[in-house]
């Protein structure tokens, strides 16, 4: 007859009882090392001797679940979020509770609702969003940057030396990549102490000043957009984001004539990560219209791998999602979102139209800008397109996929992509929209002639 083992008992030495504010309380050892091998709770796990701790017990009890479950109790939401995050800082849990409440995985689409505002100092609406991976904001509202912390309770502004910022890149939740289309130079600014780290400068052919058009990184490189102060040369250069050194150059134009290709910035940078490239686009309005390119660069080889000539219903704005491997844009002139298969490009040639409207095909065609103004987002599996003062939310119903005879996938099949209208009724319209932004578990809208940030969020968990 077999005999079973008993399961092994919680040894007394394993159990720790820590008083806080005069209330005892039991945990082990093992859950007071999650808070890391620096924190006060580590150190109070190793000691033998008197563990009293002179601060509030109902936050420790909230901090304790924590460390025990990895998330906060529901009844968090009762309580004020500063002093929440003081407590923990005391403790040294920080990290731990801005993962609780940021992690981006927690972002959920369908339940995004607009929440509360952040007021900005002075008369100048916002002109770029920046953010971080958990939350933490930059704004530039005329020459002035406001940051926010990942809990958006602290906010800091400082004055640039820019007229105006156009383009903004979170590099951390303390420093920023900053430029401008009428003043030379990309800025690494020290949010904290409001003073330049750095200046990033393109050498062009005329020794003319060089404006920023766009900025954008991956985890290892800083691209930015440069055009001479005469307008008659640009290029995106790659640096080391670590060390800022000057890595390569692509995408060098000097423009002769009437050259309308070459003359055309990158206004937008973005890393596709899952192909290694850089996708750069730009358009142009002249009397024909409005027409533009998408590229995306090899920064290794220094090629363009794929290009899409945009001329019938040229994009207002574009975003590519790793995710969905689909490029997306919205029409300046029909206002409709499109989409085209990332794997399908390598087909695409100067006669073909390889974008697929998900809206209403006839309004391709009747040459109104309803797009104008238009922007595209994308954030995990879902497209975020503004519409005037509204937000349209597009995701991908997946059917199944078909095969070829050899048993492939057929990568011409259409894909379905369905729409949903964002928010409350009482969140719907308002002023046009001008910038979306996606940080930790919120999403981020500032709209014309407002000098607020927006923030949406799920109402299902967190404060």
């Amino acid at each position: 007859m077999q005999c079973l083992k008993p399961e092994p008992e919680l040894t007394t030495t394993n159990v720790v009882t820590i008083n806080v504010g005069g209330e005892n309380f039991q945990t082990t050892k093992q859950t007071l090392t999650q808070a890391g091998p620096n924190s006060l709770l580590s150190q109070l796990a190793e000691t033998t001797s008197d563990r009293f701790v002179d601060r509030d017990p109902v936050y420790f009890s909230l901090l304790l679940s924590l460390l025990r479950t990895g998330a906060l109790p529901s009844k968090v939401k009762d309580f004020d979020l500063r002093d929440l995050i003081e407590e923990s800082r005391y403790y040294g849990l920080e990290s731990l509770l801005t993962n609780s409440l940021t992690n981006p995985s927690q972002l959920d689409a369908f339940a995004l609702q607009k929440s509360s505002i952040l007021p900005l100092n002075g008369r100048d609406s916002p002109s770029a969003v920046a953010t971080t991976p958990f939350g933490s904001l930059h704004v530039s509202h005329g020459s002035k940057i406001t940051s926010f912390d990942w809990s958006l309770t602290r906010k800091s502004t400082i004055l640039t030396q820019f007229p105006a910022v156009d383009s903004l890149l979170a590099i951390s939740p303390d420093t920023a990549a900053a430029g401008a289309t009428d003043f030379s130079g990309l800025q690494i600014l020290d949010l904290q102490n409001g003073s330049v780290k750095q200046t990033l400068n393109w050498e062009n052919a005329t020794l003319s000043g060089s404006t920023v058009q766009a900025i954008g990184s991956s985890g290892e490189f800083l691209f930015t957009s440069f055009e001479s102060s005469r307008r008659n040369s640009n290029s995106i250069m790659v640096y080391d984001l670590n060390t800022l050194n000057p890595v390569t150059e692509i995408g060098h134009n000097e423009i002769f004539g009437a050259d309308i290709d070459s003359a055309i910035p990158a206004t937008k940078l973005r890393w596709v990560s899952t192909y290694g490239l850089v996708m750069a686009s730009g358009s142009h309005s002249g009397l024909s219209g409005v027409s533009g390119n998408i590229r995306f660069w090899d920064i290794r080889s220094g090629n363009v791998v794929f290009e899409l000539k945009e001329k019938i219903d040229c994009f207002s704005d574009i975003c590519v999602s790793d995710n969905l491997n689909a490029v997306f844009k919205v029409g300046v002139n029909s206002g409709e979102v499109f989409y085209t298969d990332f794997r399908s490009l390598s087909s695409v040639n100067d006669n073909s139209n390889p974008w697929i409207c998900l809206g209403d095909k006839r309004k391709v065609i009747n040459g109104k800008k309803e797009g104008f103004g238009c922007k595209i987002e994308n954030h995990g599996n879902q497209v975020f397109c503004s519409k005037g003062g509204d937000i349209e939310l597009w995701s991908e119903v997946v059917m199944g996929s078909a095969k070829t005879s050899n048993g492939s996938e057929d990568q011409s099949t259409k894909r379905d992509f369905k729409k949903n209208m964002m928010g409350r009724v009482k969140d719907m319209g308002g002023l046009r929209i001008t910038n979306l932004a996606f940080g930790g578990n919120k999403m981020f809208v500032t709209r014309k002639d407002q000098q607020v940030i927006e923030i949406w969020q799920g109402s299902a968990r967190g404060i």
